[in-house]
């Protein structure tokens, strides 16, 4: 089932780390953001692989927008 990782709150995307095809282990950071001067990492919740990467780098995003999914 795939699973959607989704930004914890508003701000600016700084740095996409992950591109599709990636495998990713639980915990690894999948997208930085920044809000009000400071870096906040989204990472996986789960092992899996990155089916898609919806975002790219200076794009803003709202709470709950998601940012990539993964299978």
């Amino acid at each position: 089932m795939a699973q959607e990782i989704k930004a914890s709150m508003a701000g600016s995307v700084w740095k996409v780390q992950v591109k599709q095809g990636d495998s990713v282990t639980s915990g690894d950071d999948i997208v930085i953001l920044e809000s009000m001067k400071m870096e906040i990492p989204i990472a996986a919740e789960v092992d899996g692989q990155i089916s898609e990467v919806l975002v790219n780098e200076g794009d803003f995003v709202n709470e709950g927008d998601v940012l990539a999914r993964m299978d």
